[in-house]
C-alpha cells in the first residue's frame, strides 16, 4: 500500500514536469544540499534551445520589480504540512451542501485547494486590503528555505497565523504589499478554467502596480477590462471628490473566450422600472395603444433613473408591447442587401437606402410576416424596424459603475442587527458580474479568498434564486480577532469569520425565503472548514532514542485529538477530490467506516483494521480505500490485506496514512 505524505503539491516540482514535456533534453540529475539525487534543469542547455529570447544579467528588460518578489514566488511554490478540518457546529446542511467556506490564511488555503480545485474554477473575485498605510495581517515570512518553511507550516499552533501588522510607516512602501498579493495571485490563476476569469478590486494607491503584476501573472494579452467604480465623493476634496474604487478584469485565456464567442452581458439600469411603467399605461388604458402611449409618456416627465438608451422606448402597439423606430439601413453596400421591398398596400418599392437593407431578403420577409416593419401610409415613405424592448433586456456591460456604498453597508448592518463592517461588498453589483461570467454556466464554481463579510456567497445565493442555477461559492477568510470594542465583540463574535458565517446564515435563511416555493431546491447552506496543521504527530526518532524493548509503546503517527473526519478531509485533499462531496457514516466490525460519492472513496480509520473490515470494503468494489498505516497489527496483516483486494477488487486503489 502506498503511505501518503500529508502535505500540499510541490508546485515547484510541478513545474519541473512541465518544462520537461516541453523540453526533455534539459532535464538531468543533481544533488541536493542533503546529498540527494534528484531531478534538476540544465539551464546551460536550456539557453541553447531558447538562445535567441533570452534576457539575461544586466540587460535591459520590461519588468516589474520590487524587493522581496524572488521570496514571494518562492513562498508559492513552497509546499506546506496542513490540512482542512471539518467544522459541523459552525456549518449549514453540512451533508448536503456544496458551497465551502474555510477560516484561515488564505495562501495556506489556496495551496491545500490546488489539487481538488486545480482548473475548475470560472470566477476568482477578490477585494484585497487596500494598503492605504493602515494596518493588514498578512505577513509572509519569506527569508526562509523550503524546509524550514515546511516544517515551520507545519508546527504552528491552531491559533496563531503569520499575524503582524503591516504599521503606517511600512505601508507608505509597496513591497510588502506587491510580496503578499503576488504570491497568492499565482496559486490562484492556477484554479482557474481555461475560460475562468479574475476580478480584483482595488483603489488608487495600488492600481498601477496591480495592473503591472497581473500583466506579468496572466500576461498582458489577457486584460479584459478596467471597470471603474463611482461611489460617493467628498465635497470638501482639494482636487476632485474622489471615492473611485476599480475593478481589474483578467482571463485565463482570451483567446478561449473569443473562441467561445463569450459575451459580457448586463441588466440595464431601470429597465424592470420601464417595463412596469408600460404594463401600468396599458392596464390604465383600456389597452387602448394611443392612450396607453399617452400615459406612458407622461411617466417618462417623472425622470426615472434609467438607463439613457431604454429612453428611446416611448411607444406601445395594439400588443401592449414598448417599441423603438429603428433604422434599417445597411452600413456599408452589400449586393445581397439592396433589394425591392413592396409597401403591403399600395404593392409598390418603397425608397431603399443608399447601401441598401441591414436584414437579409429572407429576414425581411420574416419580419414583415412579423409585423416588425413599420411602414408608411404608402409607398413614398422609407420603412422603419419595430424594436420590442421586451427583446432588450441586456446589453453590453458598462465598464462605469455608479452605485454609493452606503446601501450595501445598511443592508449588512440590518441583516446583522448591527454594524460589523464598515464598507462591505455590494450584492447587487457583485451578482451583475457574477451573472455576465457565469451565465452560460450556472454550475460554475465562484472563489473569494478575501471574503469580508461574505458578500460573495451571499450574491452566489441571490442569483441562483434569480435564475434557478446551481452556482458553488468557495470562500476564505482569515480569523482576524475584532476589535475589543467592535460591535461584533459585543455581540459574542471573537473574528471576522465568524461574522461572515452568520451574515451567511442569516443570508441564506432570507434568499430560501424571498424565494418561496421557488427556494425549495436552493442550496443555501456552506460546509465550514478551518486550515489547520497536519494531522499527522511528529513521531520520528533516531535509532539511538529508541529501545528495542518499548517499540510497542510508541506514540501513534496520527494526532491524538484528531476525529475520522478530520483524517477524511485530509485525504480528500491528497487525493484531489472535491470538498464538497457527500459523504456516509457506517460501521462494519464496530469498526466506523467513512463512503464519500457512493463509494468513490471508502475510509476506515479505526486503530485496528480486522480481516472482516477489509474484506467487507473490498467488495463493495470502491474507487479508492484509505486506512490508518497503524491499523493492521503486523506486516503480514497489511500484506493479507493488499492481497485481499487483488483477487476481489484489483481496480481499487488503496493507500495508508
Amino acid at each position: 500500500m502506498e503511505k501518503r505524505t500529508l502535505h500540499t503539491p510541490d508546485i515547484t516540482g510541478r513545474n519541473l514536469e512541465r518544462l520537461a514535456d516541453l523540453f526533455p533534453q534539459v532535464i538531468t540529475e543533481s544533488r541536493d544540499a542533503e546529498g540527494n539525487v534528484s531531478l534538476a534543469v540544465d539551464f546551460d542547455l536550456l539557453r541553447q534551445e531558447l538562445s535567441d529570447h533570452v534576457v539575461e544579467g544586466a540587460q535591459e528588460r520590461y519588468r516589474l520589480d520590487w524587493p522581496g518578489k524572488r521570496a514571494a514566488a518562492f513562498a508559492a511554490n513552497t509546499p506546506i504540512a496542513k490540512t482542512l478540518r471539518p467544522l459541523r457546529e459552525e456549518s449549514v446542511d453540512f451533508d448536503t451542501t456544496k458551497n465551502l467556506f474555510i477560516e484561515g490564511d488564505n495562501l495556506d488555503a489556496l495551496k491545500l485547494l490546488q489539487e481538488s480545485y486545480l482548473g475548475r474554477v470560472k470566477l476568482i473575485y477578490i477585494d484585497p486590503p487596500y494598503n492605504t498605510g493602515n494596518d493588514f495581517v498578512y505577513d509572509d515570512d519569506f527569508a526562509e528555505s523550503s524546509a524550514e518553511y515546511l516544517a515551520r507550516s507545519g508546527q504552528r499552533s491552531e491559533a496563531g497565523d503569520r499575524l503582524v501588522a503591516n504599521t503606517e510607516a511600512n505601508g507608505r512602501f509597496h513591497s510588502d504589499w506587491l510580496s503578499m498579493i503576488y504570491s497568492r495571485l499565482k496559486l490562484a490563476r492556477s484554479l482557474l478554467t481555461d475560460d475562468g476569469v479574475m476580478i480584483v478590486a482595488i483603489d488608487d494607491h495600488e492600481h498601477a502596480n496591480l495592473r503591472s503584476l497581473l500583466d506579468m501573472v496572466f500576461g498582458a494579452d489577457n486584460f479584459l477590462a478596467d471597470v471603474v467604480w463611482q461611489g460617493s465623493g467628498k465635497n470638501d476634496a482639494r482636487f476632485t471628490s474622489g471615492g473611485l474604487d476599480y475593478m481589474l478584469i483578467y482571463a485565463r485565456s482570451k483567446t478561449t473566450l473569443i473562441g467561445l464567442d463569450v459575451r459580457f452581458k448586463g441588466p440595464k439600469r431601470g429597465y424592470d422600472d420601464v417595463m412596469e411603467a408600460g404594463r401600468r399605461a396599458w392596464e390604465e388604458s383600456g389597452h387602448d395603444a394611443g392612450r396607453a402611449t399617452v400615459l406612458y409618456r407622461d411617466w417618462w416627465k417623472t425622470k426615472p433613473d434609467v438607463e439613457a438608451g431604454l429612453k428611446a422606448y416611448r411607444d406601445i402597439d395594439e400588443l401592449g408591447q414598448i417599441f423603438t423606430r429603428d433604422n434599417l439601413a445597411s452600413p456599408n453596400p452589400r449586393e445581397n442587401l439592396q433589394y425591392e421591398v413592396l409597401h403591403p398596400v399600395t404593392r409598390q418599392p418603397v425608397p431603399m437606402h443608399e447601401y441598401g437593407w441591414r436584414l437579409s431578403r429572407e429576414a425581411m420577409e420574416e419580419r414583415i410576416a412579423q409585423d416588425r416593419i413599420l411602414f408608411g401610409a404608402d409607398h413614398t415613405t422609407t420603412p422603419r424596424f419595430k424594436r420590442l424592448l421586451g427583446d432588450m433586456d441586456r446589453q453590453a456591460i458598462r465598464p462605469v459603475i455608479q452605485q454609493e456604498r452606503a446601501p450595501a453597508s445598511d443592508a449588512l448592518t440590518k441583516l446583522l442587527d448591527g454594524k460589523m463592517f464598515d464598507y462591505p461588498k455590494d450584492v447587487g453589483v457583485l451578482g451583475t458580474w457574477i451573472d455576465a461570467v457565469t451565465s452560460s454556466d450556472k454550475d460554475a464554481i465562484i472563489l473569494d479568498f478575501f471574503a469580508g463579510s461574505g458578500s460573495t456567497g451571499h450574491a452566489v445565493m441571490n442569483l441562483n434564486a434569480a435564475d434557478q442555477g446551481n452556482r458553488r461559492f468557495v470562500l476564505v477568510q482569515l480569523d482576524e480577532a475584532l476589535d475589543l470594542g467592535s460591535d461584533g465583540r459585543k455581540r459574542g463574535f471573537t473574528t471576522l469569520a465568524d461574522v461572515a458565517r452568520e451574515r451567511l446564515r442569516r443570508g441564506g435563511a432570507q434568499v430560501k425565503q424571498e424565494a418561496g416555493l421557488l427556494g425549495s431546491d436552493l442550496d443555501v447552506g456552506f460546509r465550514s472548514l478551518r486550515v489547520a496543521g497536519s494531522n499527522k504527530a511528529d513521531v520520528l526518532r533516531t535509532a539511538d532514542d529508541t529501545e528495542q524493548l518499548r517499540l510497542d509503546s510508541l506514540a501513534p503517527s496520527i494526532k491524538p485529538d484528531r476525529s475520522s473526519e478530520d483524517l477524511l478531509f485530509q485525504v480528500l485533499l491528497d487525493w484531489g477530490l472535491d470538498l464538497s462531496l457527500p459523504m456516509t457514516r457506517e460501521f462494519i466490525d464496530r469498526r466506523e467506516v467513512l463512503s464519500v460519492d457512493a463509494d468513490a472513496l471508502v475510509a476506515c480509520f479505526a486503530e485496528s483494521v480486522t480481516p472482516e473490515v477489509v474484506r467487507v470494503i473490498a467488495e463493495r468494489g470502491p474507487l479508492r480505500a484509505v486506512f490508518r498505516d497503524d491499523a493492521f497489527e503486523s506486516d503480514a496483516a497489511r500484506i493479507n490485506a493488499e492481497q485481499v483486494f487483488r483477487e476481489v477488487s484489483p481496480a481499487t486503489e488503496v493507500r495508508t496514512i
